[in-house]
């Protein structure tokens, strides 16, 4: 038999990974077999279809990677998919209607063991204002909202100071936390994930000192990331027109072999850390995997656990509450000396048994949020497979050669969210929004002419880079924003401080601004550029054209009294279509429209394209939003001291692994 048949027996795939790793030199390794595939008489596994060698230069080199499966990511569960009823099976209390039940199937995925913690988001932070050191607006953004644990008629201000940092509470779950930080911390995570894995197989070196220009899992497969790269450590390229391979002698030479970053196609690289689906989560949740025999659910569950009741059955834990939740009005945990949940707000991560699937606290604790944006009507209208409402379909940018477009080395702005979130500051600030307080609303710009100053050169820089975006300048519109942050507002902090005749003076709304700025930023320095995919190039499509489906049955024009076709919607259209009106308001309002005078005084509906669902009950909740079927939704740029998260992946390939429950 050949050597290198020999030695692929006695070597599995696995003893040479370890290997690998131990000898942190994947170069060498490759190098090696191609030397004794060289040397020998060897066999390779052929093509099926055109009978050619797989991983010979003389072939062209093409490779298969050998790969047993998917890794699992840490903090993972493997949550094998299926069919299940999705929705209300519980009284409709709340009279919305919005969860009529259904059958849909969810493929497997991967879901965190449990919610994150406020340890997780403290690692986050850290790593986050270490590494953005000019961009300090990044880490503000990321910051939650401790004055969420604040209340009007409460006094909660020792969860507003130690909650998050304190490590009392290190192993709680985050709370403040809004949808828009919770997605950026799963793509945060990604690239923490794949750049450890890198590291660990020899690729990378550890480069703790990445200041500005982090790991970012897609710049580096763009070959857009060169720090931190291991010169000894490169997967070695079977192409032969890069070298080792010598057409005139048909000989290889492994040391001349030309290196390659690793690709998708090697299988090394985890897929993306992201928010699960309401589908997946209510799925997850009910850990029916624990009642089905051959095809038969044998008892359908209205909690994550059997039974209609919310205390432990099992004689040695019997009358122990299941979760954490308000058992009744003003009975947050029970009796001193017999704690029924043991928590007045929330509990440690990992508390109370773990469903069918090994996940805890799926009710109870803190609800969730999940990927979904909030349609009443979305069990009447999303697909039976995977469902899901909220695609914004988008492609990665590519410059005229067709390549991957330069990553982003500045941060860029919403500069929309931005306009609309000065409009309703400043008619708070003036006394001027539309709102019931409780109090006359008051003036605080009058007489304060530096406030009114900075305000007026912020708008300045705010319309100069609206005009950039009109003319597709991305970066150089967001640079305008920066100069914001960067320039205006040390001017006139100085400006202030240099002021004799106002000794002791300090500009109120500088750190408001600074604040309330930050959470419109939507890329960071390191990723790369990606953009809407436009109709134009989906001509051929039949399953998409636009990007935006959000309102897809449910908020577009179609599915709206002033649908096309209409007569009577002519002049309706007309207005959309001139920009006059914005179209994101024919059925559900929210933002900036021409035709209103003052958005921060109009009405807006409480639904729109940026409302999100959040799943499961809270500590602050009753038994009712226990079950897994209901559902609730929020703004996705606000927070509560009720909601966290906890991530999940996409399962590739095998939806069981490598006999997984068998």
């Amino acid at each position: 038999m050949p050597k290198f048949v020999t030695l692929l027996k006695l070597l599995s795939y696995r003893a040479v990974h370890k290997y690998l790793i131990m000898r942190n030199n994947i170069y060498y390794i490759l190098s090696f077999f191609a030397f004794v595939a060289f040397t020998s008489c060897t066999e390779y596994e052929t093509s099926s279809i055109t009978g050619w060698d797989y991983n010979n230069p003389k072939n062209g080199g093409f490779q298969k990677i050998p790969y047993a499966e998917q890794e699992t990511g840490p903090g993972l569960i493997l949550i094998e998919g299926g069919s299940f009823t999705m929705g209300r099976i519980e009284q409709d209390v709340t009279f919305e209607n919005h969860n009529v039940p259904r059958k849909v199937t969810v493929s497997s995925f991967y879901m965190d063991e449990t919610e994150i913690s406020n340890f997780h988001w403290c690692e986050y932070l850290y790593w986050t204002g270490r590494t953005y050191t000019d961009f300090p607006m990044i880490y503000k953004k990321a910051l939650p909202d401790t004055l969420a644990w604040r209340e009007k008629l409460s006094f909660n201000e020792k969860y507003v100071e130690y909650y998050l940092r304190h490590p009392a509470y290190r192993d709680y779950p985050v709370v403040g936390v809004n949808w828009i930080q919770a997605s950026d911390f799963c793509a945060w995570r990604t690239d923490r994930v794949n750049e450890f894995i890198l590291i660990r197989e020899g690729i990378l070196l550890s480069n703790p000192n990445q200041q500005n220009e982090p790991f970012e899992t897609d710049a580096y497969l763009a070959g857009q990331y060169e720090q931190g790269l291991n010169p000894r450590g490169q997967i070695g390229d079977y192409d032969p027109t890069k070298g080792g391979y010598d057409p005139a002698t048909q000989k290889f030479s492994p040391k001349d072999m030309a290196t390659r970053n690793v690709k998708m196609e090697d299988g090394i690289l985890l897929p993306r850390y992201r928010l699960p689906t309401e589908a997946e989560w209510e799925f997850a949740a009910y850990g029916l995997i624990g009642n089905t025999i051959d095809e038969r659910v044998i008892e359908k569950r209205l909690y994550p656990w059997d039974g209609h009741w919310v205390r432990n059955p099992q004689e040695n834990f019997q009358g122990e509450m299941l979760a954490n939740f308000v058992r009744g009005r003003g009975d947050y945990m029970g009796v001193s000396g017999w704690l029924n949940d043991n928590a007045d707000i929330t509990a440690p991560v990992i508390s109370y048994f773990p469903n069918d699937y090994g996940l805890y606290n799926m009710a109870g604790n803190v609800s969730e949020w999940v990927m979904d944006v909030y349609r009443p009507l979305t069990s009447e209208d999303a697909g039976e497979f995977r469902p899901f409402r909220g695609n914004v379909f988008k492609t990665k940018v590519l410059n005229a050669s067709g390549s991957v477009d330069e990553k982003y080395d500045a941060t860029i702005y919403d500069i929309a969210g931005i306009e609309q979130y000065l409009v309703e500051f400043k008619a708070e600030r003036q006394g001027k929004a539309d709102r019931q307080y409780g109090y006359s609303p008051k003036d605080r710009l009058s007489g304060d002419d530096i406030e009114k100053s900075l305000l007026a050169a912020i708008d300045s820089n705010v319309l100069a880079a609206k005009k950039l975006l009109k003319n597709k300048q991305i970066v150089e519109a967001s640079l305008k924003i920066q100069e914001i942050f960067d320039v205006i507002f040390d001017d006139f902090d100085l400006l202030a401080a240099q002021n004799t005749d106002l000794p002791g003076y300090q500009i109120q709304i500088s750190s408001m601004l600074r604040s309330g700025m930050a959470d419109y930023i939507i890329n960071t320095p390191g990723n790369v550029k990606m953009r809407e995919v436009t109709a134009e190039e989906n001509l051929k499509r039949t399953n998409y054209r636009i990007a935006d489906n959000i309102d897809y049955l449910d908020g577009d024009l179609k599915s709206s009294l002033n649908h096309p076709g209409d007569p009577t919607s002519a002049s309706v259209i007309a207005q959309f279509n001139s920009g006059t009106k914005n179209e994101d308001f024919t059925m559900y309002r929210r933002g900036k429209d021409k035709s209103l005078k003052n958005a921060a005084a109009e009405p807006t509906s409480l639904i729109s394209d940026k409302s999100r669902v959040f799943k499961g009950a809270s500590w602050k909740d009753r038994a009712y939003y226990l079950n897994p079927g209901t559902r609730r939704f929020l703004e996705e740029d606000r927070s509560n001291s009720t909601i966290g998260f906890r991530c999940a992946m996409d399962r590739i390939g095998s939806p069981t692994g490598m006999g997984v429950f068998k």
